[in-house]
């Protein structure tokens, strides 16, 4: 399955004797499935099968479906209310007098009621072929709406890649630093102790303790194995394809975790700043991941 960003766009027009339409879906970013339907006067009737089609096309975002739908003037019949018109002028005769001019038809047919434009219903059949057809523009535009997804999804899909990438080569970093890490604080150590001591002869073996207590407390190894692990684990998602929004989400949240608890630890100044790089691509493959369905 390909992978598809949540956001997108489709269209569809169609017409026929009775009137012509238009459908606009559109997509954007959402926790969930929401769909909102606009679909004007006397086409509510359509909204459960609506939601139908969108629920099988997307599975992640927040949808509007609307509808513009024009009826052919030949569909409508106008009639003139002549007992309501008679009224009007018999009022405006007896305020005017005979010798008063009489209202203009402009200002008989602005009086509401007068004039009533109606629409011949057995055409609109309702599930019927007007139905039928406006369904299937509806399938068209949810056809673009997928297609434009899927083109958006493939280049969000190739930016994860590359993140993930680039977090490969930073944990790499971060394990040859880790392993040079006792070394340089036994060094720094050694060092601190010279510095407010008169004898610097320190006894090896106490040294050896010092420095394997603070080796156990910034050890970061286990937060590296970690980090490996949903590093792999996001790339393979990625190779299969499909609904891959929600899982890689939630394993750049551990990939950020593990960097956070990974920057805490560290006592090294390489560390700390190869630490604090991971994490900003971290947030920028979870940024990318969030777009995704």
């Amino acid at each position: 399955m390909e992978i598809a960003s949540m956001t997108g766009y489709g269209k569809a027009e169609g017409f026929n004797d009775v009137g012509s339409w238009s459908w606009e879906v559109k997509s954007v970013n959402g926790r969930g499935l929401d769909i909102r339907c606009r679909l004007g006067s006397g086409m509510e009737r359509l909204e459960s099968v609506v939601r139908e089609k969108v629920a099988a096309a997307m599975k992640r975002g927040s949808v509007t479906v609307s509808l513009k739908f024009f009826i052919d003037p030949s569909q409508k019949t106008v009639t003139v209310n002549r007992e309501l018109v008679e009224q009007i002028l018999n009022a405006a005769k007896d305020i005017a007098g005979e010798a008063g001019s009489k209202p203009s038809l402009d200002a008989i047919f602005g009086v509401p009621g007068v004039v009533q434009i109606s629409t011949i219903t057995e055409n609109l059949d309702q599930g019927g072929t007007l139905d039928l057809e406006l369904l299937k523009d509806l399938d068209k535009a949810l056809n673009m709406l997928r297609k434009s997804g899927c083109i958006e999804g493939k280049k969000i899909a190739e930016i994860c890649s590359s993140h993930l990438g680039e977090i490969k080569t930073i944990i790499n970093s971060l394990a040859t630093a880790a392993e040079v890490q006792p070394e340089r604080i036994r060094d720094r150590l050694a060092e601190k102790i010279s510095s407010v001591l008169d004898d610097d002869r320190i006894p090896e073996d106490r040294l050896a303790q010092e420095v394997a207590l603070l080796s156990i407390k910034t050890d970061v190894r286990e937060e590296l194995d970690r980090l490996k692990t949903h590093r792999d684990a996001a790339e393979s998602l990625l190779a299969n394809g499909g609904e891959v929004g929600r899982m890689l989400d939630f394993l750049s949240q551990e990939l950020s975790r593990e960097a956070n608890t990974l920057c805490a630890k560290s006592s090294d100044v390489d560390l700390s700043k190869s630490g604090l790089k991971l994490k900003a691509v971290i947030d920028r493959l979870r940024e990318q991941a969030q777009n995704l369905e």
